[in-house]
């Protein structure tokens, strides 16, 4: 069994038990989070799809902490000015544990 959600604008495939990096979540850690913009529910047998959503489903997550992705790095250069600068940051990411897909 397995779900496409919305989370803070993007769409993940999740399934019970697993572990996905989100965009960063204005929660603290080890809370939990119920997200109900479930866009599809697929069982072993039958497909649901939602317009958009679906109201009878509910996702049951718990925030693990946040984690910090890979740096990226840009350049500002012009040229004969003698002007090079470098530039950077690390996205954060939330790190949630899907709990439980409830279904009514």
């Amino acid at each position: 069994m397995y779900a496409i959600v919305e989370i803070a604008g993007k769409q993940y495939k999740i399934e019970k038990g697993k572990v996905i990096n989100v965009d960063w979540l204005d929660s603290k850690e080890n809370e939990s989070l119920v997200f109900d913009k479930v866009l599809l529910l697929a069982n072993e047998e039958e497909i649901t799809l939602g317009q958009p959503y679906l109201d009878s489903v509910k996702i049951m997550a718990e925030n693990l902490g946040e984690k910090k992705g890979k740096k990226v790095r840009g350049i500002k250069f012009k040229k004969r000015k003698n002007y090079t600068r470098t530039l950077g940051h690390r996205v954060k990411y939330s790190q949630i544990k899907i709990n439980d897909l409830v279904v009514n």
